[in-house]
């Protein structure tokens, strides 16, 4: 079951590839569906993907299959006529298409793309629970399946995984996470940090990765994950 949004989302890349064999642009999906930023696309896209409507093309930034449509009809693919997004004028799709043509329809999209900026989280201490939401400007190459956010880091327990004061944590969201992964943690749904999940005698462990840090212990409804690590990004100037 899609939401309206998705459901307009789809049908009009369904449209524009029907009558011009190119995708719409982030900008264009934007505007067609009245959003205020392009991150609002990239989460319909990535629910649309979840729901195996569409997916991703590998080796290629943004690059998207429609796989069936709400009516259930599946798409044909085929190896040939992929095409490339090229600038277009803007079409407004009249109605939901029932068939599509037997050809792999692929959008190569913008090869950044922006996910939402919410604030810092540490990597030290707990601090105050994120707030507030900006937009960041990521490689799309760097994000896989999933709806994803951005965390500014502050604080230095997680260095020896790599991660420095300053950088920018790309998380995927999810409530599920497996032991030994980097996690964003809500500890008492007050305040959040960045540390390695574990779970050790009916327990929560949130490991740091600085030996100048101790291990943070709580009881198993005390922590609730709300993403787990899927890329870096990193300013040197």
């Amino acid at each position: 079951m899609l939401t309206t949004k998705q459901h307009e989302l789809l049908c009009f890349i369904d449209v524009r590839l029907k009558e011009t064999g190119v995708s719409p642009s982030f900008e264009e999906m934007k505007d067609e569906l009245g959003l205020k930023s392009k991150s609002g696309i990239h989460r319909l896209i990535s629910a649309l993907e979840e729901r195996e409507f569409i997916r991703r093309l590998p080796n290629r930034a943004r690059a998207l299959e429609v796989l069936k449509l709400p009516e259930g009809g599946m798409a044909a693919a085929s190896t040939s006529n992929v095409v490339e997004i090229t600038s277009i004028q803007k079409t407004v799709p009249t109605q939901a298409p029932q068939a599509l043509p037997k050809v792999r329809r692929a959008v190569a999209n913008d090869d950044v793309i922006e996910i939402p900026l919410h604030g810092r989280i540490a990597a030290g201490v707990p601090i105050e629970a994120i707030e507030g939401e900006t937009a960041l400007s990521v490689p799309a190459a760097l994000l896989g399946p999933g709806e994803h956010y951005a965390l500014e880091v502050s604080g230095d327990s997680m260095i020896e995984a790599g991660i420095l004061d300053g950088d920018f944590a790309l998380i995927q969201r999810t409530e599920i996470a497996r032991d030994g992964e980097i996690v964003v943690a809500l500890i008492h749904d007050e305040e959040a940090t960045l540390k390695y999940l574990r779970r050790e005698n009916g327990n929560v462990r949130l490991d740091p990765a600085n030996p100048a840090y101790e291990p943070q212990i709580y009881g198993p409804g005390e922590v609730r994950v709300q993403g787990k690590m899927a890329g870096l990004l990193r300013r040197y100037n």
